[in-house]
């Protein structure tokens, strides 16, 4: 009996301690008072509600279904900025702000001093890591979240960011980041910058153990899946085979970025970066930044490939569902707050137009800049009054302007007066006009997308249904389009209530709501609100 006394006095002892113990340990990993231990910060370029809805048949449950139903979703997004990218979409989102502060204008500028396009995370004094681009976040003008994160817990906070590409890699995590890695586009590799120190271990794994260079060999681009191959959703007529796609030639790696492929890839690297670091692990809240893909393969019209943009969605998904169930293993439930939304944007169909009789033409951007030389010159006198254009845009020659003593705001009234005479001419936006003209809402988004320091004195917007033909022979023809793009901001996880929002949510305004979230400081430019 009294053996028996004993051996009971000792069980209950230790499951007393194995109770504690386990309490402790769960109390360690639980969220300190509500907040998420990480927060996982996801832009998908060219994300569309209508295709978004249009697939749900064929996602499993743990993807886009699980945010729809469990998160709090804003159906009306928007951004602040008349036309956004994803260079300027990736600084908007992590900034809280426009490109009127955080000078990201897009993915490619003017430099007005060499007087040639410059990439906008292009930094010379900087080597790379695993490539020979020379990028940092140099050019992105105010902090971030995750900047203003690492400055609240002393540098202890740990900051991934994780895209397909350099300019949304670095614009999503910002200056402090610790790990900062994107596909390179000449050898497949993850790569980094020497800005942000080492390359991470579990980026060099991927690369010695999982490379592209040796996957890519044996890889054809498939649907995922028969119902993939049998959905129909377009008014165009559904191929009669399952599309095939191989990735050859010196531009392979740059093709596999535009497929549905990159998302699997994408994921795997955030998997492990998630599982086999210390993100997550413990009451500081860490921060990951990830770029996924919902564009068309090799940005070509949908309607010439309507199911490769079904399965990219459906890999989409699939993603997703990995990325926060590797999280949600390592942290609960309870311990990861995820944030999603679109770069706002799609690259528009280059169809003719005219065979259906729908308004349209060609503006010329070299014939007008001709036109408006000569304009000039007979008004000013003999001088080169156009220093040099980009896009729609015309950089006046400030230095003739100053020697012939030629008020800069005169001379670019006159320009808008003469611009405004061309065909397929919608609006003329001097930076006058931009910085000091009465406010509509129009005029805000140009604004937003503005910067005196890098945008040109001269804005040009075309007609919609006009091809645009750049000074750029090389550049491809666009169609002028202001057809509204809806997409949506969803939050999911820790202190989130389920939701469908209909209220109009800018994307200026994820920023600072993260930052109420996990109780800092918004970014330092950043004027909005948070979200409710």
């Amino acid at each position: 009996m009294y053996h028996r006394h004993l051996l009971l006095t000792l069980i209950t002892l230790l499951t007393t301690l194995a109770s504690e113990a386990e309490g402790q340990t769960s109390a360690i990993n639980s969220p300190r008072n509500g907040v998420p231990r990480v927060v996982v910060n996801i832009m998908i370029d060219q994300l569309r509600s209508d295709y978004l809805e249009a697939f749900s048949p064929l996602y499993g449950n743990d993807g886009f279904r699980r945010l729809l139903e469990n998160g709090c979703v804003f159906n009306a997004a928007e951004y602040p900025l008349a036309h956004p990218d994803r260079a300027s979409a990736a600084a908007t989102i992590s900034t809280g702000t426009s490109a009127a502060d955080h000078g990201i204008v897009g993915m490619y500028w003017m430099n007005r001093e060499t007087l040639r396009p410059m990439f906008c995370v292009e930094d010379r004094s900087i080597r790379g890591r695993v490539t020979t681009d020379q990028f940092s976040p140099k050019w992105l003008n105010v902090s971030t979240i995750s900047d203003e994160l690492k400055v609240a817990t002393d540098g202890e906070a740990r900051v991934y960011s994780i895209a397909p590409n350099a300019d949304e890699a670095i614009l999503a995590a910002g200056h402090a980041a610790d790990f900062v890695v994107w596909i390179d586009d000449q050898t497949g590799f993850w790569a980094s910058t020497s800005y942000y120190g080492n390359m991470p271990v579990w980026a060099d794994y991927r690369n010695s153990r999982c490379s592209l260079e040796q996957k890519l060999k044996n890889t054809v681009w498939r649907p995922l899946n028969n119902e993939v191959g049998a959905y129909s959703y377009f008014l165009a007529r559904t191929p009669e085979k399952p599309f095939e796609h191989e990735f050859k030639g010196n531009h392979r790696y740059i093709s596999y970025k535009t497929s549905g492929l990159v998302n699997d890839e994408v994921a795997a690297t955030a998997c492990m970066a998630i599982e086999t670091s210390e993100l997550g692990d413990d009451a500081v809240t860490d921060y990951l930044a990830i770029g996924l893909y919902a564009g068309n393969f090799e940005h070509k019209p949908v309607s010439e490939m309507p199911l490769e943009i079904q399965d990219t969605y459906v890999r989409l998904d699939r993603a997703i569902a990995a990325i926060i169930n590797s999280v949600e293993k390592k942290t609960g439930t309870e311990g990861v707050l995820v944030t999603l939304t679109s770069t706002g944007y799609t690259e528009e169909e280059s169809a003719d137009l005219s065979k259906f009789r729908i308004p349209t033409g060609t503006f010329d951007m070299t014939r007008a800049t001709s036109l408006l030389g000569m304009y000039l010159v007979a008004v000013y006198g003999q001088g080169n009054y156009i220093e040099s254009t980009y896009g729609t845009e015309i950089y006046l020659n400030h230095k003739v302007l100053e020697e012939k003593q030629i008020n800069i705001s005169e001379c670019q009234s006159r320009t808008q007066d003469f611009l405004l005479q061309l065909s397929g001419v919608k609006d003329v936006y001097t930076s006058q006009r931009l910085l000091q003209g009465a406010w509509t809402p129009g005029i805000s988004r140009m604004r937003g997308g503005f910067n005196p320091q890098r945008s040109g004195d001269v804005s040009i917007q075309v007609l919609p249904g006009w091809r645009i033909k750049t000074t750029d022979p090389n550049a491809p023809v666009k169609i002028s389009r202001e057809s509204y793009v809806a997409f949506p901001i969803i939050f999911y996880g820790t202190g989130v209530k389920a939701e469908q929002n209909p209220i109009e949510a800018s994307v200026d305004r994820i920023a600072p709501t993260l930052s109420k979230a996990m109780r800092i400081r918004a970014p330092n430019a950043c004027t909005k609100a948070p979200l409710r």
